[in-house]
């Protein structure tokens, strides 16, 4: 792959210059888009549904249209698609028949972190984003200027991605479709190893496997979260340098003192063999996210910050957009949005906002793909039950077909008094004529479902 990466550089620099991307509106492909602009190419692509992230493409001067249909590649030189664009969609069908370079996003990003010499690649089942962007704003405040591809909008940079001149590359690496076997890092952090995704990888040990393929990709140092039973599996006979972190005393680095009683001044410390070495205060909410700056505490150590700009940096941490992002209020209620989409990540987002001293919690839960539901139905019903009023909307099948005959309403009749309400229009209505002063309302999910919560506001 490596060689390959080698390959599709080569060709980046010799004779493109107009590339098109099949679902451009892609978290994943965002970031991608945004690098190679900022590198000269001209831009365009093709969606089906508008979203915050177009609207960020267009501003950038990408060319984009909504619909998608063959005429839409003529004159691009590269053409990018994702592993979730079906095989009949007609611009990849007249792409595998044009003399244009086709690339699935994985490729193309295996390619781009190549331009630096030392690169981290972030991954795990939940928390991610939050953690590549934590590292890149880091680096970014101790004056390291980092290159990054993150999965969602860093405030600081208002955007996806930044091409810096260092030497020094930060990846998000999705597991999804094992993507992220197309990075090989210099640095890997693994923030858990989950269940999820498993319509690709079936079992539990295929997930695991993947992720110790990813500890082979990685030439020097694994970051790990010690607490984590399956990922202590993914390391077992690994031959990498291996550091642990985690809440856990037996780890290499441990957090202790852990105050987070609200969205702001949250508090914890870091100790390394039994000595303080850190006191931090961080913006956002949830213990979750501690752990999360903990893991960009170390990567930000082996890449040569001091303690003191790291303690900086995760202070001046604005968060990220889509992960428990204040959007405004309605009639004394705040009004939030959360990419949670599995029941762990939502688990965490709905205990953390249980601490917050809200009156009453609403969460509008938008499930993403058939296969999800089904799989875990019972642990998305105890993860929601946390909140006091819960409503969903219609499951958003994506890329699959319902085979399993699986709807919103067998996750409702789960949960106590929650509501299915098939549009986001009757959903921002309901809300309206509803919620009181004092109230939290939280959408949480990984398609468009923060539209509901604009609507609301609006």
């Amino acid at each position: 792959m490596k060689n390959k990466s080698s390959s599709i550089l080569d060709q980046l620099k010799n004779g493109i210059k107009n590339i098109h991307f099949i679902g451009i509106g892609g978290s994943g492909m965002f970031p991608l888009a945004q690098i190679l602009q900022k590198k000269g190419y001209k831009i365009s692509g093709s969606d089906v549904t508008e979203s915050y992230v177009i609207d960020l493409e267009r501003k950038l001067g990408m060319d984009i249209v909504m619909t998608q249909k063959a005429e839409n590649i003529k004159g691009a030189d590269l053409i990018v698609y994702s592993a979730a664009i079906m095989e009949d969609n007609p611009e990849l069908i007249a792409a595998k028949r044009s003399n244009s370079l086709l690339l699935e996003r994985a490729e193309l990003l295996g390619a781009l972190v190549g331009l630096k010499s030392k690169c981290v690649g972030v991954t795990g089942t939940h928390g991610k984003t939050t953690t590549t962007a934590l590292i890149t704003h880091i680096l970014i405040e101790s004056d390291k200027d980092p290159s990054a591809i993150i999965g969602g909008k860093l405030k600081s940079i208002n955007g996806n991605a930044i091409l810096g001149d260092s030497n020094v590359m930060i990846c998000e690496a999705c597991e999804y479709a094992d993507t992220f076997l197309k990075v090989f890092p210099t640095i890997c952090v693994i923030l858990n190893v989950d269940e999820d995704h498993m319509e690709y990888f079936k079992t539990l040990n295929n997930v695991i496997q993947s992720y110790k393929n990813f500890c082979d990709n990685t030439s020097d140092t694994v970051i790990i979260n010690g607490d984590d039973d399956n990922g202590m599996k993914v390391i077992q006979n690994s031959n990498k340098h291996i550091i642990k972190f985690g809440i856990n005393k037996n780890n290499d680095f441990y957090l202790d003192n852990i105050n987070f009683k609200g969205y702001e001044n949250n508090k914890f410390d870091i100790f390394s063999a039994g000595k303080k070495i850190s006191s931090m205060i961080l913006n956002i909410p949830g213990e979750h996210n501690a752990i999360n700056a903990l893991a960009a505490f170390i990567v930000c150590l082996e890449l040569g910050c001091t303690i003191e700009e790291i303690e900086a940096g995760v202070k001046s941490f604005g968060g990220i957009g889509r992960r428990f992002e204040i959007l405004g209020e309605y009639n004394g209620a705040v009004i939030a949005d959360d990419y949670a989409h599995h029941p762990v990540e939502l688990k965490a987002t709905l205990k953390a906002a249980s601490t917050m001293g809200f009156n009453r919690i609403w969460a509008i839960f938008q499930p993403f793909t058939f296969s999800r539901t089904f799989m875990l139905l019972d642990d998305f019903k105890e993860a929601l039950s946390i909140a006091d009023k819960v409503i969903l909307s219609p499951i958003m099948g994506s890329r699959e077909v319902n085979t399993h005959n699986i709807y919103s309403e067998d996750l409702a009749k789960k949960i106590p008094g929650s509501i299915v309400i098939n549009t986001f229009d009757e959903i921002a209505s309901f809300i309206r004529k509803n919620v009181k002063t004092g109230d939290l309302v939280i959408t949480l999910g990984c398609g468009d479902i923060y539209k509901c919560a604009n609507k609301i506001i609006k």
